[in-house]
């Protein structure tokens, strides 16, 4: 939906109204000369909700032990988005919370003055790890987070830090660098009056992906195969990543797409030092079936923590999702099971049914 910042609300009284006639038939010579338009804003929303069955405990949705049925609302969200000028911008995007609140999620100055020339400044995605920059809902799997290897850098709300950063586009090319408060962050130093210190490259090496956000597949709209090394540090304390992924479409047989991540946390995280990775494959069939198109998808993952006694954590994630307009509407089953090395006595599990709606 579109709104223009110059529509004007009702006059009430007479007098109120002669007088709005009468500036209008004054300026209106002028508003020929100055016939000057704001840019629209565009207003969206999206949503997710899920049906689940946990079995011993729960590990995305639900808490506690035992075995538990429920359905939640894991996300609901509103998108603002407006012009000032061609070059400086703003958004403006709130989270559903589980205490049934809504907070800011998003609220960003965007000056971008050319594709290699852009400095964001606010609340906002700072330079991360691939699956922090696509999020949930442009995520492939259902579960992008709970194997605690995506996305594992400190953050003040929804994966987001308060701070400024400078990006940039430069053909396969995409850099980013920027400085956030450590003291609103949720990180593991010492100090947290430091500044957190955030980058990230990446290079496309098939088709380019435009802008400072990412997805987790294109369903077959891009040949892709990109690469991506991320790091953050704090107080002497570091997080790095390395991330890639490959997307092929295959004619007439539907497309691919790999996805793998490694991660090492040195204190910056976690109190515990610790480092995983996971691999993802999926694949969309090329045939519609009614309004959309099927696709599964498998996930695994192994983290390690190095405590005085180390442990290890594994997680697979299984789905079968049916695609009706990519990331505006789909719906999908989900598996997710975890198990611990050295064993806990349990092997905990979760499935269900799942939604995402967006406009």
């Amino acid at each position: 939906m579109l709104f223009n910042h110059n529509q004007t609300g009702h006059w009430r009284g007479k007098t109120a109204l002669a007088t709005a006639l009468g500036a209008l038939g004054a300026l209106a010579s002028q508003a020929h000369a100055d016939d000057v338009t704001l840019p629209p804003i565009s207003i969206g929303a999206g949503m997710e909700a899920s049906y689940f069955h946990c079995d011993t405990s729960c590990l995305y949705n639900g808490s506690g032990t035992g075995d538990l049925d429920g359905f939640a609302l894991n996300s609901a969200r509103l998108y603002i988005n407006g012009s000032v000028t061609d070059t400086i911008k703003m958004t403006f995007n709130t989270e559903y919370t589980s205490e049934n609140n809504l907070e800011v999620m998003d609220a960003i100055a965007r000056f971008e003055l050319s594709p290699e020339l852009n400095i964001w400044a606010g609340r906002f995605l700072p330079p991360v790890d691939r699956a922090n920059l696509y999020g949930p809902y442009y995520a492939n799997d259902w579960t992008p987070y709970a194997d605690g290897v995506a996305d594992y850098y400190p953050n003040v709300a929804v994966g987001r830090d308060n701070g400024i950063a400078y990006w940039g586009d430069f053909g396969p090319v995409k850099a980013s660098f920027g400085l956030f408060d450590g003291q609103s962050l949720n990180s593991a130093v010492d100090d947290p009056t430091k500044l957190l210190y955030a980058g990230r490259v990446m290079v496309d090496l098939w088709d380019k992906e435009s802008g400072y956000y990412l997805n987790g597949t294109y369903y077959g709209d891009k040949d892709l195969l990109a690469f991506g090394v991320a790091a953050q540090s704090q107080d002497s304390k570091t997080t790095w990543s390395a991330d890639g992924l490959l997307e092929k479409k295959l004619g007439d047989a539907g497309a691919i797409t790999v996805e793998a991540e490694y991660n090492k946390d040195n204190g910056l995280t976690g109190a515990t030092h610790s480092d995983g990775w996971y691999g993802l494959v999926a694949y969309v069939f090329p045939q519609v079936v009614g309004v959309g198109k099927f696709q599964p998808l498998v996930k695994y993952s192994e983290k390690t923590y190095d405590a005085t006694t180390s442990f290890k954590v594994k997680t697979t994630e299984v789905n079968f999702n049916y695609i009706i307009k990519a990331f505006n509407a789909r719906v999908g089953l989900y598996y997710l099971t975890e198990k611990a090395s050295p064993s806990s006595g349990s092997t905990p599990s979760e499935a269900g049914l799942k939604l995402q709606i967006q406009m």
